[in-house]
């Protein structure tokens, strides 16, 4: 993280930004799904072979947090399953995800929104991109 002494360092090097402006940007209060392909094979590139599926899913988890801005991400089954397909050792290279960002239907959660991540099944990974996804 950037501390405040360099914030304040910010300020007098750009004197006409905004105070705001240089502030970490908060997950927009909106929801909204896309669809994402995560490398998972440079991902857990040098993970000993029994560690590398648990692996593959905590940096699933990462990729969703950083991409959505929410701590609180949930794995979906269908994914888990997908991602353990072919052991614990041989975790696909890729895998396509769609990243669902919702609001927390706990009126005590400490996050108001929360990432649903699920599987996308795809014959190939060539060629796709970055697609948004319209929620009903």
């Amino acid at each position: 993280g950037i501390n405040a002494e360099y914030m304040g360092l910010l300020h007098v090097c750009l004197p006409n930004m905004p105070k705001d402006a240089t502030k970490k940007r908060n997950a927009t209060a909106d929801v909204v799904s896309r669809v994402y392909t995560v490398n998972l094979h440079k991902r857990i590139h040098g993970v000993g072979f029994k560690k590398r599926a648990p692996r593959a899913i905590n940096e699933i988890k990462k990729f969703a947090t950083k991409a959505m801005g929410t701590k609180d991400v949930r794995i979906d089954q269908s994914l888990n399953k997908a991602v353990w397909s072919h052991g614990i050792k041989n975790v696909p290279f890729r895998i396509r995800v769609k990243l669902s960002r919702k609001r927390n239907e706990d009126e005590d959660a400490k996050e108001k929104l929360f990432t649903h991540v699920t599987h996308v099944n795809v014959a190939s990974f060539k060629g796709l991109q970055t697609v948004n996804d319209v929620e009903a």
